[in-house]
């Protein structure tokens, strides 16, 4: 009998490498269904997780907390904003008239000063000699005038009875006419003697506020010095000047003609009002460099908050809108298409209204056209919300606060397995299902939180 070894060998073969193949298809076919219910598990908790959000999966038959409000009628001042720099109404260096040694210095550095003053002396001793010289010569003139006035009156009785001669008489009328004009410089003399006498005491010429001293006690002044002696503010009233665009002209002369307009001035904090005045000038012409338009108010500045060389927010009233209708500026939305405003129905449904807006400002928008008295419009909560959508609508006493400051985050073992726990929204250690932490807090702002917790729950 005669044997085929490599007939045999080639069956063996064939049959193991069948096998091979049959065990790597089977094994194969179990990783992909193993892979297959991963994904499953996988996305089922994907959708899940957004279900419990309030995402795309949630349930469409709960309804999207909001807040709301009611549109109200009511007149609105239109303003205008600007940047303006604080001045003086009036701005004075008091300068010396006269040379001499500063003797004496009457105000303190700061000090408000009245009219008519004197803030400083000068050495008179010179000017009063002076002074006292030209009232002397004047005396001096007077006597010769009597004198000459009875020689007049003599020549004039002999002219009459023929024993002196016309000529003479008229002669001492014409030295008598010299002599009272001479007397007549000596008074102008005097004059200004005394003008310059009385220059030697320093008098302010306005009411105001001192600045620093410039000139310290017994230097020597001279009317030639730049600097004086101080200079003088005035500080009550004060004046603002601030620049308007060039396009805002023919709408501020037309609130001009209608009477004076109301200037506004802020503090610090750019909110609060320090103080209330007038409109008092308008430029001629607009800066070509800048386009703007310079104007002027007045201020009474009674509690002395504004000064000189600030900068302050100006806002000029120029109308008022009267029987307008606002709503809260979070109310006013913008899409694609312009401004809108989700309304609220009967039926508690939101539905998407194109608003025209007036003006608004950080906490209400006037609206022109598109809303009534009668409608409600949403305030809080345009995360969720879609044209369409139903509203549960909160209260702002029971819309959630947010935390002002983040929590200490615990690191033991025990936090870590409850946070792991919440993050699932399985059970803690209570057994009372949990959601995750500070979820009511993100709602806060779109009004009352649902229970994520239970939602949690009856996801898993």
């Amino acid at each position: 009998m005669l044997f085929k070894p490599e007939a045999d060998d080639a069956k063996t073969t064939g049959k193991r490498v069948q096998r091979g193949i049959g065990r790597r298809m089977v094994s194969l076919t179990i990783t992909l269904l193993i892979l297959g219910g991963l994904g499953y598990l996988g996305w089922n908790a994907f959708q899940q997780k957004q279900a419990g959000r309030g995402g795309p999966g949630a349930r469409p038959d709960l309804p999207v907390p909001v807040l709301a409000a009611t549109p109200r009628t009511q007149d609105v001042p239109v303003y205008l904003d600007a940047v303006g720099s604080v001045r003086a109404l009036n701005t004075v260096t008091v300068r010396a008239q006269v040379d001499g040694k500063l003797i004496k210095v009457n105000f303190v550095e700061g000090q408000d000063v009245k009219q008519g003053d004197v803030l400083g002396e000068i050495d008179p001793v010179i000017y009063q000699a002076q002074y006292d010289q030209a009232v002397a010569k004047k005396a001096q003139d007077e006597a010769l005038l009597a004198n000459q006035k009875l020689d007049l009156a003599r020549y004039q009785q002999l002219a009459t009875s023929n024993a002196g001669s016309k000529q003479q008489a008229d002669t001492q009328r014409a030295v008598v006419a010299q002599q009272e004009a001479l007397i007549n410089a000596d008074q102008a003399a005097i004059d200004n003697a005394k003008a310059t006498l009385s220059y030697t005491k320093v008098i302010a010429p306005l009411s105001g506020r001192a600045g620093l001293r410039q000139v310290d006690q017994g230097n020597i002044i001279r009317a030639s010095d730049a600097t004086g002696l101080v200079i003088i503010t005035q500080l009550q009233p004060i004046a603002v000047q601030f620049s308007l665009p060039q396009q805002q002209i023919v709408r501020v002369n037309a609130a001009a003609g209608k009477g004076a307009l109301a200037v506004d001035v802020f503090g610090n904090d750019g909110v609060t009002v320090v103080d209330t005045g007038t409109l008092k000038g308008i430029d001629n012409q607009v800066d070509p460099t800048t386009g703007t338009l310079k104007l002027k108010a007045e201020f009474p500045n009674a509690k002395f908050q504004l000064w000189p060389g600030q900068f302050v927010n100006v806002r000029l009233k120029v109308e008022t809108l009267e029987k307008a209708i606002v709503v809260p500026t979070s109310a006013v939305q913008r899409g694609p298409a312009g401004t809108f405003s989700y309304v609220i129905g009967s039926d508690n449904v939101a539905t998407a209204k194109p608003v025209v807006v007036t003006q608004q400002n950080e906490n209400d928008a006037v609206i022109a056209n598109g809303l009534t008295t009668s409608d409600r419009v949403v305030t809080t909560g345009f995360a969720n919300l879609s044209d369409g959508a139903k509203v549960l609508i909160g209260t702002d006493d029971k819309a959630p606060s947010a935390d002002l400051a983040p929590r200490k985050r615990n690191r033991s073992p025990d936090a870590k397995a409850d946070a792991k726990s919440d993050t699932k929204g399985g059970q803690g250690k209570d057994g009372e299902p949990r959601g995750r932490r500070g979820e009511g807090d993100q709602k806060g702002p779109t009004g009352p939180a649902p229970a994520t917790g239970q939602a949690g729950g009856a996801a898993k």
